[in-house]
C-alpha cells in the first residue's frame, strides 16, 4: 500500500507511463482528460472487496503502488455499472477513494440467479476470455458454448482451453476431445495445456502477453493452477487434486488482476457454478454460425426450424451435415436468451411506471402547495 502521485492531462499520455503495463494507452488517457483536471490520478482496479477496491496506480517515484480506496462516491443502483475488477478509475489519493469510473470498451456479463433478471458484469475491458475446461471429467461441450455465447457478447476474443491434458492416457482420446471443443467453438482457437507439465504453455502465453485476459469456467477446471504456471510462482491458492479424477477445489473467492511476466495482465475468478445468458443474441448467433447461415436459406425468414416446409436447417439435420446435439443446444440457448430479454425488458417498464407515479405524486403535492399559496 502507499500514497499515489497527482496526475495531470499531460503526463497521463507519456508513452513510459508505468500503467501501460496494465492496458494504460492514449484512448483511456484521452477519456481521462477531465479527470486529470480535476486533480484525480487515473488506476485500474484489481480486486473488488465490498464497498473498497485495491487500485493499481502510479507513485510519485514513478513506480507502481497498489492503494486501497472507497468505493462509496461511484455507486449505482444499477448492478452493471456497479465497480468490478479491470475497470479503469480516477482515484483521489488524498481521500483514498474512487471518484469516477472511465467507459467500459468491453465487459464480460451475465445473468445473476435472482429474480429481478439483472445482469453481473465478472470483468472489465477485456482483450481475450479464456474458457478453461478440464479433460479429466466429462467435457460439457454445451457448457464451452454458453460460455462462449458470452464471451462474444462481452467485445474479447474468445479461446477455449483444455486443462490436465497430461492425465489423459491416450493422444487419441485427446486428439477427439479438442476436435470436438474445435467443433462447437468455429472460429475460436483451441489449446490442450498441462500446467504439471507445462505443455501447450507457450502458445498461450504468446496469446496473453499483448492485453488483458479474464480466465473463466467452473471449479475445478485448474484455473488457479494454470494462472500459478503462467505466473512461474505459486500466487494463487490451490487445493490438492483427487486421485480419483484429478479434480481440485477452486479456492479463489475473488476476481484478481494478476500482470504477467511476459506481459500483459490476467483476471483470474472464481468457478462459476452457473452462468446465465445476458442480452446474448449476437454471441449466440457467433457460436453457432453455420446454423445462423443455413436459416438463411430456410423458405420463411422467421423460420423456428420446428416443422416449417422449406427449413434449410432441418434438411441439413437430415443430411447428417448437422449434429442433433448441435441444434438441441442452439434451441435452449435461443429460448433462454428471449426469456432474459423479455423479463429484462418487463423490468425496465415497470421501473419507468415507477418513476412516472414518483413524478405524478410529484407534481400533485406541488399543485396542492400552489393551491395552499393562493387561499
Amino acid at each position: 500500500m502507499g500514497s499515489a502521485r497527482s496526475t495531470t492531462a499531460e503526463d497521463s499520455l507519456t508513452a513510459d507511463d508505468p500503467l501501460t503495463g496494465y492496458g494504460w494507452d492514449e484512448g483511456f488517457a484521452a477519456d481521462f482528460a477531465a479527470h486529470a483536471a480535476q486533480g484525480l490520478a487515473p488506476g485500474r482496479i484489481a480486486r473488488v472487496l465490498g464497498t473498497h477496491c485495491q487500485v493499481v496506480t502510479a507513485d510519485r517515484s514513478g513506480g507502481l503502488v497498489t492503494v486501497e480506496a472507497d468505493l462509496a462516491p461511484v455507486t449505482s443502483p444499477d448492478p452493471l455499472r456497479w465497480a468490478c475488477t479491470g475497470d479503469w478509475v480516477g482515484l483521489d489519493a488524498a481521500r483514498s477513494s474512487v471518484r469516477a469510473l472511465l467507459p467500459r470498451r468491453t465487459a464480460f456479463v451475465r445473468s445473476t440467479s435472482s429474480k429481478r433478471s439483472e445482469g453481473q458484469v465478472l470483468a472489465a475491458n477485456i482483450d481475450h476470455a479464456i474458457i478453461a475446461a478440464s479433460v479429466v471429467a466429462d467435457l460439457e461441450i454445451a457448457r464451452i458454448e454458453r460460455f462462449l455465447a458470452l464471451a462474444w457478447e462481452s467485445g474479447a476474443q474468445p479461446l477455449v482451453v483444455l486443462t490436465k491434458t497430461d492425465l489423459v492416457p491416450e493422444p487419441s482420446i485427446l486428439g477427439h476431445l479438442v476436435a470436438d471443443t474445435q467443433a462447437a467453438a468455429p472460429g475460436v482457437p483451441v489449446l490442450p495445456v498441462s500446467s504439471a507439465t507445462g505443455a501447450g504453455l507457450d502458445p498461450l502465453r504468446r496469446t496473453l502477453k499483448d492485453g488483458t485476459s479474464v480466465l473463466l469456467g467452473r471449479s475445478g477446471t485448474g484455473k488457479s493452477t494454470l494462472v500459478n504456471a503462467l505466473l512461474g510462482s505459486e500466487v494463487q491458492d490451490v487445493r490438492a487434486a483427487r486421485d480419483s479424477d484429478g479434480k481440485g477445489r477452486h479456492t479463489t473467492t475473488s476476481r484478481d488482476l494478476l500482470p504477467l511476466p511476459d506481459g500483459g495482465v490476467v483476471i483470474d475468478t472464481p468457478g462459476l457454478r452457473g452462468v446465465g445468458l445476458w442480452d446474448a443474441d449476437h454471441g449466440v448467433a457467433q457460436v453457432f454460425t453455420e446454423i445462423e447461415e443455413l436459416a438463411r436459406s430456410c423458405r420463411f425468414h422467421d423460420c423456428a426450424h420446428g416443422a416449417e416446409p422449406g427449413c434449410a436447417v432441418l434438411a441439413a439435420l437430415e443430411r447428417g451435415d448437422l449434429a442433433h446435439r448441435r441444434l438441441e443446444s442452439y434451441r435452449k440457448l435461443r429460448r433462454e436468451n428471449e426469456r432474459i430479454a423479455a423479463r429484462s425488458d418487463a423490468r425496465l417498464r415497470a421501473e419507468q411506471r415507477r418513476v412516472w407515479k414518483q413524478r405524478q405524486a410529484l407534481g400533485r403535492h406541488m399543485t396542492e402547495r400552489k393551491r395552499g399559496v393562493r387561499e
